[in-house]
């Protein structure tokens, strides 16, 4: 079988670098002289702006057991080393090129197969979905992780307001198409807007989250503020970012990464260490913020909330 039994709290406290060693050891490195020689390694990209960023708002949320025994990266790293094409395709780019969004006034267009369909104001959604805090470990198909306490609300109680109809077998999501805002939509890396996906029982599935905040305070703009997708079983690149409209549809939906290259993106996007990236192997991982790899998990470590999901399913061939 594919499925290996693992709970949500799996990574183990050894297996990340305590930040006040984390910085002894730049430290150690920038004396000996040795930074610019490793400065380039992934894992360890810091962005200097990350002081500059605006202080956010905090956040009224409860708080859940999900995740309890995790330990969060660094804030630093979560909000300085992001992928986010629409404003670069570097790390650090977002940190910087994203400030300028304007996220207010926000809405979210539904269409498609659903009873209440039409423009739904960010700020009347969050009325009626209350708030929660749940940390999740979080995956990218690059081969590194981290650890995030996101805040938000379950993306079902969303679904059910809106009343789906019986056709509505898929959600597709769309990031706002602005390049005027985004400047890295200007560039043919991928086809925009940003699009994604989810079957409907994907997304209905308790773990999955519509966040709006990070660490007790309203989600910075670098992170996708000021609402993304959360689905901890999946790679980075399907927890889509700057939502502005879900179609409720029958056929499963494009991604714009399945599109650029369906090689090596699917529309599954579930974590499997089995099937490797043509260009890099999904068995292992790095923590950032850690100096050290560890085993990938089946779906991230949440085999025993999703695997149901996919019985009967070749995650081989669908991935």
């Amino acid at each position: 079988m594919l499925i290996k039994k693992e709970k949500l709290s799996d990574i183990k406290e050894n297996e990340i670098t305590d930040e006040s060693v984390y910085k002894q050891r730049r430290e150690f490195i920038k004396k000996t002289g040795i930074l610019a020689a490793i400065s380039v390694v992934p894992a360890l990209m810091v962005s200097s702006c990350a002081d500059a960023a605006p202080e956010q708002a905090t956040l009224t949320f409860k708080k859940t057991s999900h995740g309890k025994d995790l330990k969060p990266t660094a804030i630093k790293h979560v909000t300085t080393y992001n992928n986010f094409y629409e404003f670069g395709t570097s790390k650090s780019s977002p940190a910087i090129a994203a400030q300028s969004l304007k996220i207010e006034p926000w809405s979210i267009t539904v269409e498609g197969d659903v009873k209440n369909p039409g423009k739904y104001n960010l700020e009347d959604i969050l009325k009626k979905n209350p708030l929660e805090e749940r940390i999740y470990r979080f995956r990218c198909v690059e081969a590194w992780s981290m650890v995030i306490p996101w805040v938000g609300f379950p993306l079902a109680d969303f679904i059910k307001q809106l009343e789906p109809g019986s056709k509505a077998k898929y959600i597709e999501f769309q990031t706002l198409h602005d390049p005027e805002q985004m400047p890295g939509q200007k560039s043919s890396v991928l086809q925009w807007p940003y699009t994604e996906g989810l079957r409907i029982d994907e997304a209905m599935h308790p773990l999955v989250m519509m966040a709006t905040g990070v660490f007790g305070k309203s989600i910075p703009k670098q992170n996708g503020a000021p609402i993304r997708l959360v689905v901890p079983w999946k790679y980075g690149f399907k927890n889509i970012k700057s939502i502005v409209k879900m179609r409720f549809v029958e056929q499963q939906p494009k991604s714009s990464w399945e599109l650029a290259a369906p090689l090596e993106y699917g529309f599954y996007a579930n974590v499997n260490p089995k099937v490797d990236h043509p260009r890099w192997t999904q068995s292992r991982e790095r923590i950032i913020g850690s100096f050290r790899r560890r085993k990938t998990d089946m779906f991230n470590g949440y085999a025993d909330e999703v695997a149901s999901l996919y019985t009967g399913v070749d995650l081989k061939k669908f991935f």
